[in-house]
């Protein structure tokens, strides 16, 4: 399937922006599905994964797909991640954990996925939209017009 830079409402999407453990890894590891999405999607949009890599695995796992990888320097990582959003602008977020909260928020389109760790409250609270997992999120963006009838008033 090849994919085409959608306009999602009056909102032109360009960057994808997603929390690394807890969102699209278990433990450090990436799950085979997600490579799978990520290939497909950095055809069209500019994605970064940002992590404190607990694990140190990150770059291992996420090879092959295209992505680029962003580590988390300050110890504040929930006032990092949301300045790295505001400054590439039109982002689509991705995350769970509360230091994903002010992230969502400052997103264009802010996606709290609820996985096997769960979500914080914070960020259901902040996202736009909730999902089951992180493989609903990235239909979101395949099938745009999901969004459009979720965040339809």
């Amino acid at each position: 399937m090849k994919l085409q830079i959608q306009n999602i409402g009056e909102v032109l999407i360009e960057n994808i922006v997603l929390d690394y453990n807890g969102t699209i890894a278990k433990d450090g590891t990436v799950k085979e599905s997600v490579k799978k999405y990520l290939k497909e999607l950095q055809e069209v949009f500019n994605i970064y994964v940002i992590t404190s890599d607990t694990h140190g695995s990150a770059a291992k796992n996420l090879e092959g797909t295209g992505v680029r990888l962003k580590i988390l320097k300050s110890s504040d990582h929930t006032k990092e991640k949301e300045e790295f959003v505001k400054e590439l602008g039109y982002v689509f977020a991705v995350g769970n954990g509360s230091n994903d909260s002010l992230m969502l928020k400052a997103a264009v389109i802010g996606v709290c996925v609820i996985e096997d760790e769960g979500a914080s409250v914070k960020s259901v609270l902040n996202a736009d939209i909730v999902c089951k997992n992180i493989e609903a999120a990235f239909e979101l963006l395949i099938k745009p017009k999901r969004i459009i009838a979720t965040l339809r008033e």
